[in-house]
Order: structure tokens, then C-alpha cells, then sequence
């Protein structure tokens, strides 16, 4: 009982593409341009280089997925170079930060899903909230069922959602190439407005790195990718730098139609600019947004319930979490685990408010993850690596993401920071009792037992470290 090697190149470059392409460059790519005192060179400058430190950071993970293919992503190398306490507590974090942000994607969905019936006016919040738990439980269900069908469905969503950039990228591009001045006026000087200073440019390079969210998601799959030596390296060098020029392209048409000021003012920019370009079918884009909705949702569906499964292979979690069903070889209790947490978060959608004050983990578990890759190359210097980034990269990455969370928590200070590092390290006290002393209780086993026979799973057959020792 293993999960099998179903996910190939095209099906990663899917997944990764799906995960960082949601709503964001469709609905609201004004971050950016806001922080630039809408300086477009230097706005440009910024998607730029956002979009380089997520392709440094992703072949930092492209190394440690080679070298350890294993399912859970950062969880599996944090825990492998620093050990089981720092795992516990990005797993610990991340079923609270995780869930909420698919719970607020699905609310997303079923607001694009549900705005045309309605017109003008506000649907009603129940059928929001009943349509986006119909969507968790029907990815839910997929993920749970088959790997392979939530590939192809990850794949069509990917295609459709890149069609649909394509759209507007060409738009753009053909009114470029139209050479009209207004279109054009833009970019003759576009360093010539005011030059934003060194703390808006550090505020605009996090929104674009927040758009990037995501390249980190292949290495939750890796267990199962075919020929993971060779599809992890070559899907990530494929999958981030197309992502890079389709946000490039797609942010120079939204400038050629609009100005800076049009779009930092507009709600949904992508709407705004299908009222100017093609208005017959201006209803493509609302339709495209869901549509992108659905996608990253379900990859995200996806790799949360790879973390939880890897989490409970090591004891952290419930054992019932890491078995797979008999039938199909996947790992679906863990994926009824972390649809029902989701769940839980859509019906009090308020709860998932509190889960923005946890943003500062992500970069956080980012630069633990890049300095276990920094821990294991002195410490099991003999570790077969098929791949190895350049050594100084990690550095920077690590250094990076530590200026990125103090960043976050220093400009914007908030005693909900407070509560959110007091949820941090609750974990311990959580770890040291069931973890590390192993309490156990009974009446778990019987639990365990019921579920088990009920759900049609069995164990799955650890997996063996010492091959990539």
C-alpha cells in the first residue's frame, strides 16, 4: 500500500501553475502599482523581481524534493534537517492557516458563481455558504478518490485559466502594436513620475510576492511525481518563469488601456478592462475568475491533504490520517480531515479574518525550509542530491524571508501578531505530552478501528529513508 507515481511533468506544471494563478492578477493587481506611487517602471521592476525570488525559492525546493521525494512539502524537510519540533509546528500552524485559506476561496468561487443570477444586487450569504461547502466536498471527494482525475481536471482549469491571461495578454499586445499614443503614453517615460522610497518599494515587492504564493506546492506531490530526479527541476523551471511573463504581459495591457490612476481605483481590473477592449464579451472575465477560482482550489485541496497525510505517517497526527484506501491507493481520510476543517471555516466565515494575521508563517516556514537545505548539505554531505542549487541562493532566501516577516509585523504592528506567535507556540504544549512522551489513550484504538472498517483503508507501508541517505 503506497501512493502510486501518477503526476508527470505536464500534470506538475499544472498543479503549480493552477496554485499560484488565482483571482488575484484577474481581480485586483493594484498592490503593486499603489506602493509605486504609480511609477510603472518601477511597478514593472517589482513583478520582476517578485517573480525571480519565487524561482529562487523553488529551486531551492526543487533540491530538497530531488534529494527527499517525499509527500508534505516543507513539513518532510523541516522535520528531516531540524527536527520534529519545528515540523509539529508548521503542521500545527498550517491546519488552521491552510484550511481558512481554502474555506475563503471557496466563499471567492461561490461569489463570482452566483453574481450573475443576481445582478446588481448582493446574493444571499446562506446560498454562498451552501454553494462553497458543495464545492469543498465535491474536490474533497475527487482528491480523495482519484489522483489521477483531479489531475486532469487540475490540468483543464490550468488550460482554461491561461487562455484566458492569453486573452487579455493579446489585447494588450495588439493595441501596442496598433501604436496609438494614448496606448503608448504609459510606457515613453515610464521612470518619469515620482520614485516611490525604500519602504514602499519593500510594501509593493511583498504584494508581488504575494501574488507569486504557491510556487512552493510541487514538492507536496513529490512522492508521486514519475522520474521526480528529473519532472521536479525541469517542472519548476518551466512552470514559475511562465507565470512571470504571462503577470508581465497581462499587467502591460491592463496599463495600455488604463491608467495607473483607473486601475489603483478599480475593484476588478480585469472587468474594467473588458468594458474598454471587448465589450460584447465582457462577461468572460467574471467567468474567468471562477473559473481560476476552482483551479487553485483544487490544488490547494490537493497538497493540504499531502501535508496532512505525511503528518501522520510521523505521529503527528492521528494514525487513521495517514492510510490509504484499498481501492484506490489515496489518501482519503486525510482528505476528509482537512475538507472538514475547511468546512468548519466557511460556515463562521469571520474565523477566517483572524487566519490574515498568520501571513508572517508562510515566509517564516520558507526560510526554515531553505535553511534545513543549508543543515543538510553539511550535515549529510553524502546525501544523493540529482539536483543542487547554487549554495549562496539558500542564503538569500534565508535571509529574505526572515526580513519579510519581521517586515510584515514591524510596518503593521497589531496585537494580533501577538496572539498568532502565542498560537505558535502552543504547539508545544500540545508536542511534549503526545509526541514526545507518547500519551496515549484506549479508547482511541477502538476509534481508530471503527473508522477504519467503515472508511475501506488500510495502512500505508512506510517509506523507506535509507535509499536517499
Amino acid at each position: 500500500m503506497r501512493l502510486k507515481r501518477n503526476i508527470g511533468y505536464f500534470d506538475g506544471v499544472s498543479f503549480i501553475i493552477g496554485t499560484i494563478v488565482g483571482a488575484g492578477i484577474f481581480v485586483s493587481p493594484t498592490g503593486v502599482l499603489k506602493h509605486c506611487v504609480l511609477n510603472v517602471g518601477v511597478a514593472l521592476v517589482i513583478w520582476t523581481a517578485s517573480g525571480l525570488v519565487s524561482l529562487m525559492g523553488s529551486l531551492c525546493y526543487a533540491e530538497l524534493g530531488t534529494a527527499l521525494p517525499l509527500s508534505g512539502g516543507e513539513y518532510s524537510h523541516i522535520k528531516r534537517g531540524l527536527g520534529g519540533l519545528p515540523a509539529f509546528m508548521f503542521i500545527w500552524t498550517s491546519m488552521l492557516t491552510k484550511p481558512a485559506s481554502n474555506a475563503a476561496r471557496a466563499l471567492l468561487f461561490a461569489e463570482y458563481a452566483t453574481q450573475p443570477f443576481y445582478g446588481r444586487c448582493p446574493a444571499p450569504e446562506v446560498l454562498k455558504k451552501c454553494l462553497a461547502l458543495a464545492t469543498l466536498w465535491s474536490l474533497g471527494i475527487l482528491n480523495g478518490r482519484s489522483v489521477r482525475m483531479a489531475a486532469w481536471v487540475q490540468s483543464i482549469f490550468t488550460v482554461l485559466k491561461m487562455v484566458a491571461l492569453s486573452v487579455i495578454a493579446g489585447g494588450g499586445i495588439m493595441l501596442l502594436v496598433a501604436g496609438r499614443k494614448e496606448h503608448l503614453a504609459r510606457f515613453k517615460d515610464a521612470f518619469g513620475s515620482e520614485v516611490p522610497n525604500v519602504s514602499q518599494i519593500a510594501e509593493a515587492f511583498f504584494q508581488g510576492l504575494y501574488a507569486y504564493g504557491g510556487w512552493w506546492s510541487l514538492n507536496y506531490m513529490a512522492e508521486e511525481m514519475k522520474n521526480p530526479s528529473r519532472n521536479i527541476p525541469l517542472t519548476v523551471m518551466t512552470a514559475v518563469p511562465a507565470v512571470m511573463v504571462f503577470y508581465l504581459l497581462v499587467n502591460v495591457s491592463y496599463l495600455t488601456v488604463l491608467t495607473p490612476k483607473e486601475i489603483v481605483s478599480s475593484v476588478a481590473v480585469a472587468v474594467t478592462w473588458a468594458d474598454r477592449v471587448i465589450p460584447s464579451a465582457a462577461w468572460i472575465i467574471p467567468l474567468s475568475v471562477a473559473v481560476s477560482i476552482f483551479g487553485a482550489l483544487n490544488s490547494s485541496m490537493f497538497t493540504l491533504g499531502r501535508l496532512s497525510y505525511a503528518g501522520s505517517q510521523s505521529g503527528h497526527l492521528p494514525v487513521l490520517i495517514s492510510m490509504l484506501n484499498v481501492h484506490s491507493c489515496t489518501p482519503a481520510p486525510a482528505m476528509i480531515f482537512s475538507t472538514i476543517i475547511a468546512s468548519i471555516f466557511v460556515i463562521p466565515s469571520d474565523l477566517i479574518m483572524l487566519t490574515n494575521y498568520f501571513g508572517f508563517s508562510t515566509w517564516l516556514m520558507v526560510g526554515l525550509t531553505c535553511a534545513s537545505l543549508i543543515v543538510l548539505r553539511y550535515r549529510e554531505p553524502n546525501l544523493h542530491r540529482p539536483y543542487k542549487v547554487f549554495l549562496p541562493v539558500a542564503f538569500v532566501m534565508v535571509a529574505m524571508s526572515f526580513f519579510l516577516v519581521l517586515a510584515s509585523i514591524i510596518w503593521a504592528p497589531n496585537l494580533q501578531y501577538v496572539y498568532a506567535f502565542l498560537f505558535m507556540l502552543g504547539s508545544i504544549v500540545v508536542y511534549l505530552p503526545f509526541i514526545h512522551f507518547k500519551m496515549h489513550f484506549a479508547f482511541v484504538d477502538k476509534i481508530t478501528c471503527y473508522l477504519q472498517l467503515l472508511l475501506e483503508v488500510s495502512p500505508a507501508d512506510a517509506c523507506d529513508d535509507s535509499k536517499y541517505e
